[in-house]
């Protein structure tokens, strides 16, 4: 089954394994083991770091069966792997080949980038998160903790001991509560040319900022790149209620450019369509664009009265400035959705009264 912008129109069940599968490659197709208690698997299924699509396959006791799942995938993605391979002037015979030098996911570039992560008093989620951050295959990154209206050192102490391990680590402390607040403080202090903004309950792909570098690569008027948010767990009804609903930055596996000339995707409300252009859990901008439009708008987002709405306000106002946006699924992160009820349901307010 491939999910592109069609919302799902049914609720995966809880004990649905959430995992991805490299295409290319030279090793024997196996079974791979999966976590304890899950019965199905949806695999983001990816061509040389591209993401093809999704494909839901049955777990057996021995796990997934990878032969059935690279038949399937080649059946499925056909046109798709065609295409990509063509651009490499690689053959098909069986699993293609690891990526050469004509890639087009190849991205060479030196440009500095910052990392902001707003946090407040969540160390565990932190901790994680920090700790795919730093394998980042993008070498030139500063990562910046901001630590927002703290009551406790709990943050302090997760980012400094990660920075002791890697040195491109950075904690600072927004004592204005709020998440736009807090990415203010990251854009302030941002040493980067671009400026990657997430979240502390997401774990980002290896090659998720040559992702967004080729959002940023694919028109010279983009100003903000978003991506594709993977849904990381499906083990509670809760997180099976969200998944269903998420929007098209979750499913959506062909890349987008938005401006205010071009399609309109069919909205009456265009630009001003929730959903459409990305999520504030995976976007980024170009640092001195985002601080010519004076950054997001503290009244908005988690932590003010508004509780959200940031993130579409900074996409329009970054489309009504002339710019544009570009949507880039290579651009990878796997977000975990609230797990128990009542967090959920204040998400879900907190979005409402954001809009």
């Amino acid at each position: 089954m491939r999910l592109l912008t069609t919302p799902r129109d049914s609720t995966e069940a809880p004990g649905t394994w959430c995992c991805e599968f490299e295409l290319s490659g030279d090793a024997p197709p196996r079974a791979v083991s999966a976590p304890a208690g899950q019965q199905q698997a949806r695999v983001l299924v990816r061509l040389h770091g591209e993401p093809l699509g999704y494909l839901g396959l049955p777990l057996t006791s021995a796990g997934l069966d990878v032969g059935d799942l690279v038949r399937r995938a080649h059946a499925e993605f056909a046109p798709w792997i065609t295409t990509h391979l063509d651009q490499e002037a690689i053959e098909v015979e069986g699993r293609p080949a690891p990526a050469g030098e004509g890639c087009p996911n190849r991205v060479d570039s030196d440009d500095l980038v910052t990392v902001v992560v707003c946090t407040r008093e969540r160390s565990a989620a932190l901790a994680t998160c920090l700790q795919r951050l730093q394998q980042l295959a993008h070498r030139d990154v500063e990562v910046l903790v901001v630590d927002n209206a703290p009551s406790d050192d709990s943050t302090r102490s997760v980012a400094e001991a990660a920075a002791a391990a890697d040195p491109r680590i950075r904690y600072t402390r927004e004592s204005r509560p709020g998440l736009s607040a807090a990415r203010n403080r990251g854009l302030a202090e941002a040493q980067g040319r671009y400026v990657l903004f997430t979240d502390d309950d997401v774990s980002v792909d290896p090659d998720w900022v040559q992702g967004i570098l080729r959002g940023f690569r694919r028109r010279p008027d983009v100003a903000c790149v978003t991506g594709l948010v993977c849904t990381a767990d499906i083990t509670s009804s809760a997180e099976a209620y969200f998944d269903a609903r998420a929007a098209a930055w979750s499913v959506r596996t062909e890349p987008r450019l938005f401006d205010l000339a071009g399609d309109r995707d069919g909205s009456t409300l265009y630009p001003y369509a929730p959903g459409l252009f990305g999520t504030g859990a995976n976007f980024a901008f170009d640092r001195d664009h985002l601080r010519a439009l004076g950054g997001f708008d503290e009244a908005l987002g988690a932590g003010a009265r508004t509780r959200g709405g940031e993130d579409i306000d900074v996409f329009v106002r970054v489309l009504r400035s002339g710019r544009a946006i570009a949507y880039e699924p290579a651009a990878i992160v796997w977000h975990h959705h609230r797990a128990d009820d009542a967090a959920l349901l204040a998400q879900l307010y907190g979005y409402g009264t954001g809009l």
